[in-house]
């Protein structure tokens, strides 16, 4: 009897090592869904800190790399136990007037809503959605916040089915439209002021006001919002190492936002918290193919040159060409031959415009534009340039000049001595 039950027991133990389910040989890891193998996501969201989220059941994927978790070691109600098992809709509020509300992150649940800042659950959570956002349906499918500028007003976009319910934050009003021209989203997400409905494995990007599309979609999310093997995209770009690092032209709009331009892609610097991404400049300003030479910035427009051509663009959420440009550089500004770089300083109607080792001064109130000022420069083979309020640095390659101010950048005899281009300025790699 006694040898019987030894190999009764290891007949199971042999059983349960050999002939099982993997989930069960392998232990917990084996059951955690993989999202390169294509999945559709119940919700996407960032946290207050910039971190992006994505939900399937009850686990999460953090950032756009690494493996599943569960939901409930980042925060702690979403399991079984507390009967939020998933999540229906998420997305990150944006109420800059109302910091009890801003940054919060607000999961949907059936007919419930449950609102989280650093993770934490607040009190008095969860509700029911009638109670924070009226007139907002149950059972949704996603949501995603539309910031002032992007939208009418600080809003929030609720998807289910073919409707979208558009809530504003501040009447507390609900405008309902129905896009049947896009999928279902499943879950959604606002990157860089653009707009993404997942659906399946696919995302396809829409205008948040009028649900337009434009562009070859859908398209594989592996290519774009997680790293996966065989899957990518951006022309194989790579952050350099900050000692090769050889920017084109540098400018902020007035909005705050910060682009850097080098060959074919551009980069925005003001995104830390959202993260870091290379596109093809051809993605925010479809006319300039070829690179730019110089750019900068002025009244809500972001002048790009590129050979002896300015292309000025509006600064709105998405820049547009202004009608009738093209133009020549010496029609536009007044000034003939190769642009080095150029920039212009905040509250300031001057473009300073580098040429080798001259730096010219022009009106931008002038009609019409021309130099008032053609001074030394004290430096050579300047890429880029860029001003703010903490003055004026001129890039060469991977270092930088520091200068106060125009002033003394134009009294300047002798050049400052360079500084190295670091992670934290460019996103490359120290």
């Amino acid at each position: 009897m006694e040898l019987f039950t030894k190999t009764l027991f290891l007949c199971l133990a042999l059983a349960l090592t050999n002939g099982a389910p993997a989930s069960l040989r392998s232990g917990r890891n084996a059951a955690l869904p993989d999202r390169c193998e294509g999945i559709e996501f119940d919700a996407i969201t960032p946290d207050e800190k910039g971190t992006t989220f994505f939900f399937k059941g009850p686990h999460l994927w953090k950032g756009y790399h690494g493996s599943a978790q569960p939901s409930n070691e980042h925060f702690k109600e979403l399991d079984d136990i507390h009967n939020i098992g998933h999540v229906d809709a998420a997305f990150r509020m944006h109420n800059i007037d109302n910091p009890d509300k801003h940054d919060h992150i607000y999961f949907f649940l059936d007919d419930k809503v449950f609102s989280y800042y650093n993770h934490t659950l607040e009190d008095g959570y969860p509700k029911q959605i009638q109670d924070d956002f009226p007139g907002v349906p149950t059972h949704l499918d996603s949501a995603v916040e539309c910031p002032k500028g992007e939208c009418m007003a600080d809003s929030v976009l609720f998807f289910k089915g073919h409707d979208v319910h558009l809530y504003d934050i501040t009447t507390k009003t609900v405008k309902t439209k129905t896009w049947s021209h896009l999928p279902v989203c499943t879950s959604a997400l606002r990157w860089l002021e653009h707009y993404y409905c997942f659906h399946g494995h696919n995302f396809t990007r829409f205008n948040p006001v009028s649900g337009e599309v434009n562009g070859t979609y859908p398209k594989d999310a592996r290519n774009y919002f997680m790293g996966c093997a065989d899957f990518g995209h951006g022309g194989g770009y790579r952050p350099r190492k900050c000692s090769e690092v050889k920017i084109d032209a540098i400018t902020t709009d007035d909005a705050g936002k910060t682009y850097f331009f080098a060959g074919p892609i551009y980069m925005r610097l003001d995104t830390h918290r959202d993260g870091l991404h290379a596109f093809p400049i051809t993605r925010a300003w479809k006319e300039v193919t070829n690179g730019v030479d110089a750019v900068f910035s002025y009244t809500d427009k972001i002048y790009l040159i590129k050979d002896d051509q300015v292309y000025i663009y509006k600064a709105a959420a998405h820049y547009t060409l202004i009608e009738g440009y093209p133009k020549t550089v010496k029609e536009e500004l007044g000034v003939e031959g190769r642009v080095d770089a150029a920039f212009v300083c905040p509250d300031d109607n001057t473009v300073h415009i580098i040429q080798g080792q001259r730096i010219l001064y022009v009106d931008l109130t002038a009609t019409p534009r021309a130099v008032t000022q053609n001074l030394p420069l004290p430096l050579d083979g300047i890429d880029a340039a860029l001003c703010n309020a903490k003055g004026i640095d001129l890039f060469k390659g991977p270092q930088y000049y520091h200068y106060e101010s125009p002033m003394i950048l134009a009294m300047g005899r002798m050049a400052p001595l360079p500084e190295n281009i670091t992670s934290t300025m460019m996103g490359c790699q120290d």
